[in-house]
């Protein structure tokens, strides 16, 4: 997809991904603030922020002395973020409707650079991920932190399987095994020696990787608020309702005759120093 189609996969889904924060995004975007061990003052830009699942915590953290850029291209999600800065008084926070593959740090930040670089489940929509990364850590001062949330290799495995199996059942020439492609992005954050690796490509040292353990009860309602909540949403674009409908029901029973009845969604967190 393209940035344009993505933002606008999350902003059709913006009531289920709010839906889902205080069950999925939020304990991981707790999680990375709090492994990124932000101190009061600090400058802070988080990427592809969506509602600020890690962006509002990290504005609690660094304090009014403190400011966090929250970027992201879905207005939807981000007017969300806003108004949920606004229901906790926080106002060190802006949320920003920019492509961070053009964002250059404004003159609020000190001249040294930010003082962390966040994303919670978000570098790998970036086009040209590793580039766009790399331009991003060069946003961060020497000293400072990068951290990032990934999915961990095997989470979500057979509720995503049973979801595509489905979608290809009610949908002429859906390639269900495009799900196996080895060369998503993801691929290389989804193990720790991967995603360690992949960090120190940046420039970065003392690396720090730990698992979020989430396991949650695939409910009928959580097992389809995720799908249409998440970027799964795009395979439903432009498809007629009854369409849509007979995708839902076929996933839920796939997920009933397989024994289905967890979800699994571990996520590594991961921080590192910024050297260069």
């Amino acid at each position: 997809m393209s940035a344009d189609e993505l933002a606008a996969v999350f902003n059709a889904g913006a009531a289920e991904f709010t839906w889902l924060t205080p069950q999925i995004w939020g304990p991981a975007g707790q999680a990375l603030t709090f492994q990124l061990r932000l101190r009061p003052g600090d400058a802070v830009l988080d990427v592809c922020c969506g509602a600020g699942a890690s962006a509002l915590p990290a504005a609690a953290a660094v304090g009014p002395g403190g400011l966090v850029h929250a970027v992201d291209l879905a207005d939807d999600l981000l007017e969300e973020g806003r108004l949920l800065a606004s229901d906790r008084a926080l106002q060190n926070i802006d949320f920003v409707h920019a492509d961070a593959t053009e964002w250059e740090a404004p003159s609020t930040v000190p001249e040294a650079g930010y003082d962390a670089l966040a994303s919670s489940y978000g570098v790998f929509f970036l086009p040209h991920m590793d580039e766009s990364v790399n331009r991003l850590v060069n946003l961060v001062r020497p000293g400072g932190k990068v951290g990032v949330t990934s999915w961990r290799r095997g989470a979500l495995e057979d509720y995503a399987g049973a979801y595509f199996d489905a979608v290809g059942r009610h949908v002429p020439g859906f390639d269900v095994g495009a799900r196996d492609n080895r060369d998503d992005p993801l691929e290389k954050l989804n193990t720790p020696d991967g995603l360690s690796d992949w960090l120190a490509g940046f420039g970065t040292s003392a690396v720090e990787i730990n698992e979020l353990s989430n396991w949650l009860p695939a409910t009928p309602e959580l097992a389809w608020g995720l799908v249409l909540g998440s970027v799964l949403r795009g395979t439903l674009v432009g498809l007629d309702p009854g369409t849509v409908e007979a995708i839902r029901l076929e996933f839920l029973a796939l997920l009933t005759e397989r024994d289905i009845e967890t979800l699994d969604l571990g996520t590594l967190v991961a921080t590192a120093v910024v050297d260069r």
